[in-house]
């Protein structure tokens, strides 16, 4: 008898036990997105999966935007994942370290000496953002957006060669966009293949990702990709593309949330690298491993990646312990994402998540005028130019060809979300004729000229 109540009471435990750690309150993460759909905080596209189990998806918003023609956003719509192409860079690298066509200590003069410290600088040392290499920029067009000019890979390298070295390789980290293209590079001279032929040969193809690939031009929306919007209280406007060739191997990588949570649970699986790759992705140093970062959420380290351009981003996440994995993707970043993503894993662990109300600062057009202005620093010759459009704040800084909105959160004070936790805050003081901007490296304070 006693064996019996036993059994039956373990049963029962087990089937609570199991049922607590499946119960996953959809309803609120409905609210959640429900609310940022309707002040029109986000738009985007949501996959939580537990053991390639997908256990809930959303997408909110719109992929497509003409007047009063809205074509609303679905789980078949494919994003532009910005930096989370670096982990699929990385992985790819790393199977070769595996084939013995490439090593960790191979010094990149092997395949571009005339790059400045090639001699010195590892694959190790690209792969951890620790070469030195500097983040290089075409120069201004006062014509046109240079972003939105395509750049052949020569023209790329030769920037990449011109470029004075931030720092001697391994002494510090400095995150390198530059950097990870010279992987691409690397990869296309290793393989003989265009890196998007090896992506499907290496891990699309092997794990059946069907909506991931490498962009080669403006986004597509015959091919269900999302256009890109920004709205600071008047209305959805597109925002100008970034040709994905200045992205590259860094960066251009179109895929779904849906993709990318199968990616890294194949990934974790060893299924595209093996343990020893996966451990060195994973290896943290300065807050970064190999095309990986560790990011906490409710007290909990999860692995994968951020990436973001002009306005859309995404968001990939893993915790080994419980074979979970969260992608978000958007193509229109208002709410910042950490916050959204923060929100996503109260809910799912069920921790105390108040559903942000969401309202927006309304500010009087004359009061806006009184911050209008050409802003400059005592300390350089530079200049911030300040304008408004309706009733939304636009800042110019200095060498952009474009000025983005800001958002109000107070009578004079104006966020941009940068895609960091804490963004940029603009703070105006119309007696000083001052305007104070603060990010997570300091504070400077500019003088509106007169």
């Amino acid at each position: 008898m006693k064996s019996k109540t036993f059994f039956a009471t373990l049963l029962t435990l087990a089937f609570f036990t199991a049922g607590y750690a499946q119960t996953l309150d959809k309803a609120k993460l409905d609210q959640f997105f429900d609310r940022l759909a309707e002040k029109n905080k986000a738009m985007g596209s949501l996959t939580i999966a537990k053991d390639g189990n997908v256990l809930y998806t959303r997408a909110i918003g719109y992929s497509q935007i003409n007047g009063t023609e809205k074509k609303p956003l679905t789980a078949a719509n494919r994003f532009r994942i910005g930096s989370i192409t670096k982990m699929f860079t990385a992985a790819m690298i790393l199977q070769l370290v595996e084939e013995g066509k490439l090593k960790l200590t191979d010094t990149l003069d092997k395949f571009f000496p005339q790059v400045p410290n090639a001699k010195k600088i590892t694959i190790v040392q690209i792969l951890r953002h620790r070469s030195g290499i500097p983040n290089v920029k075409r120069e201004q067009n006062s014509q046109r957006n240079v972003n939105t000019i395509p750049v052949t890979k020569d023209e790329m390298l030769a920037l990449i060669v011109k470029a004075t070295p931030d720092f001697e390789p391994d002494t510090k980290y400095s995150y390198s966009n530059s950097g990870y293209q010279l992987l691409g590079l690397i990869l296309e001279k290793v393989t003989g293949k265009p890196y998007g032929e090896a992506l499907t040969e290496r891990i699309t193809s092997k794990i059946g990702l069907a909506n991931t690939y490498i962009a080669t031009g403006n986004i597509d929306v015959s091919k269900n990709e999302a256009l890109t919007y920004m709205n600071f209280g008047d209305g959805w406007k597109p925002v100008p593309e970034t040709h994905p060739s200045i992205l590259f191997s860094a960066g251009a990588i179109v895929s779904t949330p849906n993709d990318l949570a199968k990616f890294i649970q194949a990934l974790f699986d060893g299924k595209i690298v093996s343990k020893e790759s996966l451990d060195q992705m994973k290896t943290i140093r300065d807050g970064e491993g190999s095309g990986m970062e560790p990011f906490t959420f409710a007290g909990k380290t999860f692995y994968g990646h951020t990436g973001g351009a002009d306005n859309y981003g995404a968001w990939l996440a893993y915790l080994p312990e419980e074979k979970l994995a969260v992608a978000y993707t958007t193509n229109a970043k208002v709410y910042p994402v950490k916050d959204i993503m923060s929100g996503i894993f109260d809910i799912y662990y069920n921790k105390p998540f108040q559903i942000p109300a969401l309202e927006s600062i309304a500010i009087s057009p004359e009061v806006l005028d009184k911050y209008v202005g050409v802003y400059t620093p005592s300390d350089a010759p530079v200049k911030f130019t300040i304008t408004r459009q309706g009733t939304t704040l636009y800042a110019q800084p200095p060498g952009s060809q474009s000025a983005v909105p800001l958002e109000a959160t107070a009578q004079d004070k104006f966020k941009i979300d940068n895609g960091t936790p804490a963004g940029i805050v603009i703070e105006f003081d119309a007696a000083k004729n001052q305007m104070t901007i603060k990010r997570s490296g300091g504070e400077r304070v500019f003088t509106k000229e007169k």
